[in-house]
């Protein structure tokens, strides 16, 4: 079943074609700034199964690691979309604030937990990296 998700505006579409029963929540300080909250939520998704359509811009930025993380946004209302690095292989990460059906898909693990808020606690049962080398 795909998953469908939406930006603010409406105007960019996201369809994911593969199945996805777990998450991952980042709690770097990049996905923190992207999302504008304390963490983000996202699944690796093959990026020949990933298709976004409507007016986006992309972002070039070195990580912490070197490597050039490509942000991608809808162009017109900022929405975080997705985000590609060669760390990811042939996957990107995609936003799943964007579809309402992650509502109720468990995360299995939490990355960069060392930059996690005092204030959050440990989502139980899911793997706690405390960050990426």
């Amino acid at each position: 079943m795909p998953h469908q998700g939406v930006c603010l505006c409406g105007q960019t579409t996201v369809t994911v074609n593969s199945e996805h029963k777990d998450q991952i929540i980042c709690h770097c300080l990049d996905c923190k700034q992207t999302s504008g909250s304390a963490f983000s939520t996202n699944i690796l998704a093959p990026q020949k199964e990933v298709t976004i359509t409507g007016p986006i811009k992309t972002y070039d930025m070195k990580a912490a690691s070197g490597n050039v993380v490509s942000r991608i946004f809808c162009g017109n209302c900022g929405s975080a979309i997705s985000h590609k690095s060669v760390a990811f292989g042939d996957a990107q990460a995609i936003q799943t604030g964007n579809f309402s059906d992650f509502a109720k898909i468990p995360f299995s693990t939490e990355l960069f937990v060392k930059d996690r808020w005092t204030g959050l606690a440990p989502v139980e049962g899911a793997a706690q990296v405390r960050a990426m080398t």
